[in-house]
């Protein structure tokens, strides 16, 4: 099985799953312009920080009833502070089938303690019964399960005409995946992951309905100051302007800025999903002609094309213990990062043994092409090694 070992190399050996690879030909030239030692309250503070939004919206193809903000804590910071302000009016339904919705079902129940709360679940590499879920109720769930490499397939399992709430964790989804904003009262990102940009930062976007909860009903709980997003029963509308709640880093704001406007350059959000897109294809290709390899993720309908995650499918490895598995699948993606071909490969420590590529379009297909005959020599080498000892 052991494979000869390749030649070609990826230009950018960068395939971790956030943060994330930076766009095509980035270099610290590009933050040159930045704001660094001035306020970020200043006029041109405020303008900067007004243009992610913007160009946000503009990229996204927001509708002109929701507002974004900028908030502390990446998408994490965002998804909570959602969490915190929205739920409770409601009953709640939490989908839960990788690792980061499996924490909004346990901040749900344990931190905020909402007594009417239904938990759909699914092992990694699965959705849970999507058909079963109650859109009169609220709805917490990821549109990309970025630990489990799968995604929900459409929002057409979404009611239309629902009286609950959806609040969607589209950290790996936005600007590489179409979303039905008609069917989202919520959605989150964070600059580290499609746009490659630097970590610290989050998005909230909230649709119409989100701020008629807000404005119409009191949390039942004490919000920290981070998470407030209205004062006397309305909306703080200039943290949807600019005015950001904390301290933005105008480093990490020069650096997102210039990942929209690379993005818009080359054609928006369907040139996005389209360079996504290839880059599963180039992976597909391999895993259909790879017999040791397959997705995580069986079926295709539901397979994100952004955090690819593979699993060993040789009968060699299934014998093996757990612990010797996840040994094995370690030697294999360190032994990736020596040579300097691949780095942060392995898959997330939850996840069953096996490995993740970040293939956002960020990542150019020659990458991906380059380094999958690695995977094949690294992989032979580390059996052959095993079975020798």
């Amino acid at each position: 099985m052991a494979a000869m070992k390749p030649s070609r190399r990826p230009a950018n050996p960068n395939f971790s799953s956030g943060p994330c690879a930076k766009r095509p030909g980035w270099s610290a030239a590009a933050l040159e312009a930045a704001l660094v030692g001035r306020s970020h309250r200043s006029g041109a503070g405020k303008a900067r920080l007004g243009e992610v939004i913007r160009s946000s919206r503009d990229l996204l193809g927001l509708p002109g009833d929701w507002r974004l903000a900028i908030m502390a804590g990446s998408d994490t910071g965002a998804f909570e502070a959602a969490m915190w302000s929205l739920l409770g009016a409601r009953g709640v339904d939490v989908l839960a089938w990788e690792s980061f919705g499996k924490g909004w079902l346990t901040d749900v129940v344990e931190q905020l303690k909402l007594a009417d709360v239904r938990s759909f679940e699914a092992d990694y590499g699965s959705l849970p019964d999507l058909g079963a879920i109650d859109c009169d109720r609220d709805v917490v769930f990821t549109w990309n399960g970025t630990t489990s490499g799968v995604r929900v397939p459409d929002g057409d399992w979404i009611a239309g005409g629902r009286a609950g709430l959806t609040l969607c964790d589209a950290t790996s989804a936005a600007f590489a995946m179409a979303l039905p904003w008609d069917k989202l009262d919520v959605a989150t990102w964070s600059w580290q992951k499609v746009l490659g940009g630097e970590a610290q930062h989050g998005m909230l976007a909230l649709g119409p309905r989100a701020v008629a909860r807000l404005e119409g009903t009191t949390p039942p709980r004490p919000l920290p100051k981070i998470f407030r997003l209205t004062k006397g029963g309305k909306l703080i509308e200039g943290t949807f302007e600019g005015e950001t709640i904390n301290t933005p880093s105008m480093l990490c704001v020069e650096d997102a800025l210039d990942g929209l406007r690379w993005a818009a350059a080359i054609g928006g959000v369907p040139a996005l999903i389209a360079r996504s897109q290839a880059n599963l294809a180039a992976i597909a290709a391999w895993v259909r002609a790879t017999p040791w390899v397959a997705f995580l993720a069986e079926d295709a309908a539901i397979r994100s094309s952004t955090s690819v995650c593979l699993k060993i499918v040789d009968p060699w490895f299934g014998a093996l213990p757990e612990p010797a598995q996840r040994a094995t699948a370690k030697r294999v993606a360190k032994a990736l990062e020596d040579e300097g071909v691949a780095f942060d490969i392995a898959a997330y420590r939850d996840a069953p043994p096996g490995f993740r590529l970040w293939a956002g379009a960020t990542v150019e297909a020659g990458d991906i092409e380059a380094v999958l005959p690695w995977l094949d020599w690294a992989y032979g080498g580390v059996r052959a090694e095993a079975r020798a000892a």
